[in-house]
């Protein structure tokens, strides 16, 4: 674990470039359930798999850029293809027994609730970026999904290897609401987690493509302000439909998909309009704890 800030950004990307990067519980086992039936297992099973998990996501995404240029002519920007490419069965070899989130923090509880927290707010950015990326008739609707699910990676590798600074940004932001994120870490890493991702990015050789989608000062393309929107409407609303800035993330929804607000509302089942009373929100099927 990290107890204090690298000096370097070079530092830190050595570090998590030699971790053994962990898993949720909940994957390892849907990864043996469905290792136990290999033979009825095809390539999109195991992708809708590893599209729950970004830490997982991210493994197979740096693992299969090792063979570019040797087997691959072009970029691979999905799971379904880097499936592909690994083939059902060595698949499950090279993640055999993997390492948990959850065993790697068990006694770091606080952390431990900070990183499923996330994790699950960056699930349903997925599921928002998939579904709006569906409804605008996107080229590759797991492209954009992905780039929302990984979008807030340096901070799920932080609260995981770094509990303790994590921490201590939440705190500083806590203590003073005004206080960007951006600055919070700056403080406490003396490096914004933006960057750091940036430079993880390019030291796995990650497609360019998800790079561009990742990065929000690309967000005069569509496909990016898809991302963005999905990213935020999942940050203020992980508590609950009240936040002040989700009136302002409708409407630039609104505009994405062409819809108005009610319709917009009854697609996030969200009861009530947050610009004009309190709404009660309505669970997401798949948001019921394990």
């Amino acid at each position: 674990m990290i107890e204090q800030p690298f000096k370097t950004k070079e530092a830190w990307i050595r570090y998590f470039s030699a971790v053994n990067m962990p898993i949720l519980r909940q994957t390892a086992r849907r990864l043996e359930e469905a290792r136990q039936c290999i033979d009825r297992v095809n390539g999109r099973d195991i992708a809708a798999i590893v599209l729950q998990d970004p830490l997982l996501a991210i493994k197979v995404l740096a693992y299969i850029q090792r063979f570019k240029g040797k087997y691959l002519h072009s970029d691979i920007t999905t799971i379904a293809n880097a499936i592909m490419m690994f083939g059902v069965e060595p698949f499950f070899a090279y993640f055999e027994s993997p390492a948990t989130i959850e065993t790697l923090l068990q006694d770091e509880p606080q952390a431990l609730l900070g990183v499923l927290h996330m994790i699950r707010r960056v699930q349903r950015a997925a599921r928002y970026a998939h579904d709006w990326a569906f409804e605008r008739l996107d080229m590759n609707v797991e492209e954009v999904e992905l780039a929302a699910l990984l979008h807030d990676l340096a901070e799920i590798l932080l609260w995981c290897f770094a509990p303790r600074l994590a921490i201590e940004i939440r705190r500083r932001q806590r203590a003073d609401p005004a206080l960007r994120s951006a600055v919070a870490q700056t403080q406490v890493l003396g490096i914004r987690l933006f960057d750091l991702q940036l430079a993880l990015c390019d030291a796995w050789h990650l497609p360019e493509l998800l790079k561009t989608l990742m990065d929000d000062a690309n967000a005069e393309l569509a496909r990016v302000r898809n991302v963005i929107l999905a990213v935020n409407l999942a940050r203020h609303s992980a508590n609950d439909w009240n936040n002040p800035a989700l009136p302002d993330d409708f409407d630039a929804i609104q505009k994405l998909l062409h819809i108005d607000r009610q319709a917009l509302l009854d697609r996030l089942n969200v009861q009530g309009d947050p610009a004009s009373a309190r709404p009660t929100p309505r669970a997401f099927p798949d948001d019921a704890p394990e």
